[in-house]
């Protein structure tokens, strides 16, 4: 009998390897909760979108998901405005703990002028 990989629920931190998510699965339960927002929407439906979209931002299929989405793409290695760069499965675990809507600041926006070649 095979081993079944632990729920996605409760400290996932501790209970799931990076690798042995089955990200099929979670790419599915994400689309389909997109796809149930947008049915909502076309029937003018706005008290269903806005529970369908608190489930969404809540979810830890949808956090999972943006994390890999963010550290799998072409600029994974180039540190963002809090420089901060997630490359092992730790991190990136640990940052999908952290993906909340409660105690973010951001930071104030900086003006770079860059000089160009004609003045």
């Amino acid at each position: 009998m095979t081993e079944m990989a632990p729920p996605l629920s409760g400290a996932l931190s501790s209970q799931v390897d990076w690798d042995s998510i089955d990200w099929t699965q979670i790419a599915r339960m994400v689309k389909r909760l997109q796809r149930r927002i947008a049915k909502a929407a076309k029937y003018q439906k706005w008290g269903k979108v806005k529970s369908l979209q608190w489930l969404l931002t809540h979810s830890r299929s949808a956090k999972l998901l943006a994390v890999k989405k963010v550290t799998s793409n072409r600029g994974k290695k180039t540190a963002g405005v809090d420089g901060v760069v997630w490359l092992t499965t730790e991190q990136k675990l640990a940052c999908v703990e952290t993906l909340n809507r409660r105690g973010y600041r951001p930071k104030p926006l900086r003006q770079i002028y860059i000089p160009k070649s004609n003045g």
